[in-house]
């Protein structure tokens, strides 16, 4: 059982309440950009501030956000993610329960979308950035012939090796999304 802070794994309420697009676009904003207002929120999504309200009173019922108490006045909310990571277990894909396996299948095709985006993000803005920076961006497949064994062993060294390089204060540090993917395919018959 993994019990590391910030990490939370969703149950099928949380899961119910979290598979929507905005509202995981709004957890990964004030994970990624730190706390902000509805309208904040707004404008980083390119949404309406009455929507992001909404959305973030959902998220807050199900305790993935909470009021920044240290910012704000009476009549501007700032919000905190909770947690910083999310974790689905696998087994709810699979919950006798339909609904909370098609929020399990919505969340992951969700999340998928966001991937492709952030990648994209990165090929629209990469002349943009410093050859260094440029230099250092990667985007590789491999085709492995692993049993689930061997990938289950896998990406629990990616995690482990990933949470070791989890901050840097150096001054030209700058977050870096790493996406890592495992999942078996079928050959062509």
């Amino acid at each position: 059982m993994d019990d590391r802070p910030g990490l939370r794994d969703l149950s099928p309420r949380s899961l119910r309440a979290l598979a929507h697009p905005l509202r995981l676009a709004i957890l990964a904003s004030l994970r990624d950009d730190g706390p902000a207002t509805a309208s904040n929120l707004a404008a980083r999504l390119s949404e309406s501030s009455g929507s992001t309200s909404y959305h973030l009173r959902q998220l807050a019922a199900h305790q993935f956000v909470v009021e920044d108490q240290q910012r704000g006045t009476a009549k501007e909310r700032w919000w905190a993610a909770v947690d910083r990571e999310t974790r689905l277990d696998h087994s709810l894909m699979h919950h006798p329960d339909p609904e909370v396996a098609r929020a399990a299948a919505s969340l992951l095709r969700e999340l998928a979308m966001q991937h492709m985006q952030a990648l994209d993000g990165w090929i629209r803005t990469e002349s943009s950035w410093s050859e260094p920076w440029r230099e250092s961006a990667d985007l590789s497949d491999f085709q492995l012939r692993l049993t689930p064994a061997r990938t289950q062993e896998l990406v629990t060294a990616l995690h482990a090796l990933v949470r070791s390089y989890s901050h840097d204060d150096e001054v030209d540090a700058a977050q870096v999304r790493l996406q890592i993917q495992a999942f078996p395919r079928r050959a062509e018959q």
